[in-house]
């Protein structure tokens, strides 16, 4: 059971229900991730506007998922692991692809360069070494979708922080950050 609130529909006020409606719209539900940041209107708005944003950046939404999937592993996050294994799916990966992003891993070798990186940021909190960016540099990446990384990685450090503290009730098929 969460030991945060998930604002329920009946809970919500007028402007959160206003993005339930606008989320609803575009996924069928409210996950119980956004009901938990609802708890504060504004985290909801800038968690949903940081998301938005990103998807506009260079990145298509199978590497955005396969970042995610790599932060949920790193830490240990099993919500996350469990909605972006979901959204993965139906952006029709391999369950074998699924499990390798979680681990940091792929076998196309720019996506590689980019969970390697993923995984770095993570375990070394950010202060990652210069091996690291060169590596990411000899994999492809160049200094923009560098910083694209470090969005990702925070935007769902974020996210897999919110879900250890409020331990938020999984309400997608279940899968564990460390199943791979």
């Amino acid at each position: 059971m969460s030991r945060l609130n998930q604002v329920s529909d009946a809970q919500a006020s007028t402007e959160v229900a206003a993005v339930f409606d606008a989320i609803k719209g575009k996924i069928g539900m409210v996950p119980n991730l956004y009901r938990v940041a609802a708890n504060e209107p504004a985290v909801l708005k800038g968690l949903l506007g940081l998301n938005d944003t990103l998807s506009t950046g260079v990145f298509d939404a199978r590497t955005r998922e396969a970042i995610a999937l790599t932060v949920a592993g790193a830490n240990s996050c099993d919500y996350c692991a469990s909605a972006h294994s979901a959204i993965s799916a139906a952006l029709k990966v391999s369950d074998a692809e699924i499990d390798a992003h979680l681990s940091g891993q792929s076998a196309d070798p720019k996506l590689r360069a980019i969970l390697t990186l993923t995984t770095e940021i993570v375990s070394m909190q950010g202060q990652v070494r210069d091996d690291a960016v060169a590596a990411a540099r000899a994999g492809g990446l160049d200094d923009g979708e560098i910083t694209e990384v470090v969005a990702n990685v925070v935007a769902n450090i974020f996210t897999n922080y919110l879900n250890h503290v409020a331990q938020t009730d999984i309400d997608f098929p279940v899968k564990s950050a460390t199943a791979a």
